[in-house]
């Protein structure tokens, strides 16, 4: 019969003959070729929302460069965004990690990152975008990375499911969790919902358009509406079977760039130079008119949940400038 083996210095198995033995094979002699990664890792812990998860991963390339030695472990609140990712090792969720201090901490090579890029100053100042700041804190160097998603045969089909008649519009005009925010409208980042329905009549006889939104904000009569939570790849399917997308800043902006779809991204209380792309059309607001005090900001101006009584604006044309807007959607 014969067997083989490999030496630490082979390139490729040898093959052993052994002329003495019968009946079922028997393993005679096996040098494995030594695992230089073993027992070497970066633990890269994650937190925060669906959008930032997302946004991270325009690093894991970068990462895995600079430790080409070490297997990438990943702690995430959305480890579902990082499950197919080649450049990860395993994954797992915030909370649930049995036996991880055994298996990559006690005994082990391991660099540990658990950093929070929104306290940087560069951040708080609004100088640098999430990922440079991120890539900072990482030692990377920072290229404009673009987050990269990265989806199974079976998930990718689940597009499909969002075929229509006409081609898809996703308009989306409410963001953030499903549970725990306080009002259901956030003037920061949602659209307003008189906003939404302008854009609705200007698109609804050549478009199929899709509102996504969450639950107990207000429904946009005539098209399709979705308020309520689905899977992160039933998400990610939505945004890549959508042929128009007009979003503000929420994970979606963060999973189109991951997808490669340039959207149309509409700020209000936030800034792409803080959080969007260069991919994305990014339509900034009106600066506000007079002078309301921000009396519950401290390290951030305005709060992602958008406390009411900090709004400057009376109304969405001091917001944005519907002329202008209308050629911007129109071209993007």
């Amino acid at each position: 019969m014969k067997v083989g083996f490999q030496t630490s210095t082979d390139t490729k198995y040898q093959s052993l003959q052994s002329i003495d033995l019968v009946g079922s094979p028997v393993l005679i002699s096996v040098a494995q070729k030594k695992d230089s990664k073993m027992n070497k890792y970066v633990v890269w812990h994650i937190e925060g929302g669906l959008g930032k998860n997302v946004a991270a991963t325009a690093l894991l390339p970068a990462l895995a460069k600079k430790y080409s030695d070490r297997k990438i472990v990943i702690v995430a609140s959305y480890p579902e965004v990082f499950l197919n990712h080649p450049d990860v090792y395993r994954v797992y969720r915030v909370g649930m990690t049995a036996y991880f201090y055994d298996d990559y901490i006690l005994g082990k090579d391991s660099l540990v990152f658990r950093h929070e890029p929104y306290f940087q100053t560069g951040h708080i100042l609004k100088q640098k975008h999430l990922v440079e700041n991120w890539a900072d804190l990482l030692g990377i160097e920072y290229k404009k990375q673009l987050p990269q998603l990265h989806m199974n045969m079976v998930q990718k089909n689940f597009q499909h499911s969002w075929k229509r008649e006409k081609p898809v519009l996703l308009l989306q005009t409410n963001g953030g969790l499903f549970s725990g925010q306080q009002h259901g409208y956030s003037w920061t980042r949602d659209m307003p919902i008189e906003l939404a329905g302008w854009i609705t009549e200007k698109y609804i006889k050549d478009y199929h358009i899709i509102q996504l939104t969450r639950e107990g904000t207000p429904i946009i009569e005539g098209i399709e509406s979705i308020n309520f939570a689905m899977t992160n790849m039933e998400l990610f399917s939505l945004v890549q079977a959508s042929q128009k997308l007009i979003l503000i800043d929420s994970s979606i902006q963060h999973i189109a760039a991951g997808l490669n779809k340039p959207s149309t991204v509409l700020w209000i209380g936030t800034a792409p130079e803080n959080f969007g792309y260069e991919m994305h059309t990014n339509v900034k607001p009106l600066p506000p008119k007079g002078s309301t005090k921000l009396i519950d900001a401290y390290l951030f101006d305005a709060s992602f949940e958008g406390v009411p009584h900090e709004c400057p604006y009376n109304d969405i044309q001091e917001i944005f400038d519907l002329q202008k807007l209308e050629k911007i959607l129109a071209k993007s």
